[in-house]
């Protein structure tokens, strides 16, 4: 066992392997030697690879190795389990190896030259590399702010660049879960780099994240929709236990469909506080509401108080906040709650006619992080655990107005007109309680 040091600084005790590889050229025999680092999420992910150059080698850069000795391979690239094994990464590193060998011997001034570089090597290889390039100064104290998104799909590559346009994040890791190469936009945001954004297939990149947000779905066969939801919950298996292990004071923001259960999966599969584990819920629905009424309809409001609330989709119903005052732009009075109710009406319809794309879901998860990482304690309907609120007595999530910060939910808003509002609530909980009760967790 040794310290490894990733890309971003943080440390892992992994499993470190070293040895040689056989390697024959133009007909010399040579053994080559390397150092393979195993990480925790094997066999799912590939060990990293390096080599381990003697004081009179000297390192061949070229299409397989860099300058500090690390190892690119197909295989590494190409690693699904259970297909991939460590004696497959051995023959096919020997194999190229053998096409163009990755070290060369110094002459005695050269290897005196050598040395240092080589202390330098050591160091990254053995985990012990202290330095720190300018900007990454805040990375050892409580003000670097550190996303993951989970899943390098449409949406997933939408939340990093809203992310990291909207300035909230000083690093952004996207995780590709995907099987096999990687493909599309992931690929292309590999080769046009982005200031602040890495992507990578190792669940160890994600370490020491303030915020993880979930974009993953499962792209099965499934028949039903319990078959639907119950692939999603066994792709979570696979993630969530590595995401808690490496970021254990983290926000879960789940953006998984479907959102409300998987909000509630995220939080079983944890262990983390309810207060940590969150959905995107109404957030868009709700914002979008609200631009509608002030924009749209002419209505003026004091403070953003009328929400989407509950289910996302279909099932979403209006509901407003205990401040709320309304007046129309005409000033006449429609305070009262038929015009609420009429406005909300107009408000909806109105709405029904926007989807959720990938991007508009980004830029509203880009809002969110805002809150969270700067602590600003704003108002967001998201999905949030309601058991104990509005007589439900069942462990779902579902959207209501909740204030935001650093540490998740730091309180329910309440809400006017609660009897109609805990009837429609009650419902979609009782409905979500009976499909969580038939999923296998």
């Amino acid at each position: 066992m040794n310290t490894y040091t990733f890309k971003d600084g943080s440390q892992k005790d992994l499993l470190n392997c070293s040895g040689t590889v056989p390697v024959k050229y133009q007909g010399n025999s040579y053994n080559i030697p390397i150092f393979l680092w195993i990480l925790d999420s094997h066999p799912f992910t590939p060990p990293i690879c390096f080599l381990k150059p003697t004081a009179n080698m000297g390192i061949s850069v070229g299409k397989h190795v860099d300058a500090r000795g690390r190892i690119y391979l197909p295989y590494l690239q190409n690693w699904s389990h259970p297909q991939s094994v460590i004696i497959g990464l051995l023959k096919e590193m020997s194999a190229k190896f053998e096409e163009e060998l990755p070290l060369f011997s110094l002459s005695s001034s050269d290897a005196a030259r050598q040395s240092e570089l080589l202390s330098y090597i050591a160091k990254i290889t053995e985990g012990e590399d202290n330095i720190q390039s300018k900007g990454e100064g805040k990375k050892n104290d409580g003000g670097f702010n550190k996303v993951t998104v989970i899943g390098a799909g449409d949406l997933g590559l939408a939340c990093a660049l809203a992310i990291s346009a909207k300035g909230v994040a000083d690093r952004v890791v996207v995780l590709d879960c995907s099987e096999g190469t990687m493909k599309g936009a992931a690929m292309d945001l590999e080769i046009f780099a982005l200031p602040n954004v890495e992507i990578s297939r190792d669940f160890s990149a994600s370490a020491g994240s303030k915020l993880v947000v979930l974009t993953v779905n499962s792209l099965g066969n499934a028949q039903s929709y319990l078959d639907v939801v119950q692939s999603n919950v066994e792709l979570f298996r696979g993630i969530i236990p590595s995401v808690a292990h490496y970021s254990q004071q983290s926000v879960l923001l789940v953006a998984s469909q479907p959102v409300e259960i998987m909000t509630y999966v995220s939080w079983k599969m944890s262990g983390f506080p309810k207060s940590r584990v969150i959905g995107i819920g109404c957030n868009l629905d709700s914002a979008r509401f609200q631009y509608i009424i002030a924009n749209l309809l002419k209505a003026q409001i004091r403070g953003k108080d009328n929400w989407i609330i509950g289910e996302q989709g279909e099932n979403k119903v209006a509901a407003w906040s205990a401040s709320n005052s309304v007046t129309s732009h005409q000033d006449e009075d429609i305070a009262n709650q038929n015009a609420q109710h009429l406005l909300a009406n107009r408000a909806m319809e109105v709405l029904k006619g926007r989807g959720q794309k990938s991007w508009s879901v980004g830029l509203s998860i880009a809002d969110l992080a805002d809150s969270i990482l700067n602590d600003k304690r704003k108002v967001h309907s998201i999905s949030t655990m309601l058991k104990g609120c509005y007589n439900i007595n069942s462990e779902v999530f579902l959207s209501v107005p909740c204030v935001l910060g650093i540490s998740g939910v730091t309180e329910v808003i309440k809400l006017l007109d609660k009897g109609t509002v805990a009837q429609e609530l009650q419902s979609t909980a009782a409905s979500i309680h009976d499909l969580q009760q038939q999923l296998k967790l």
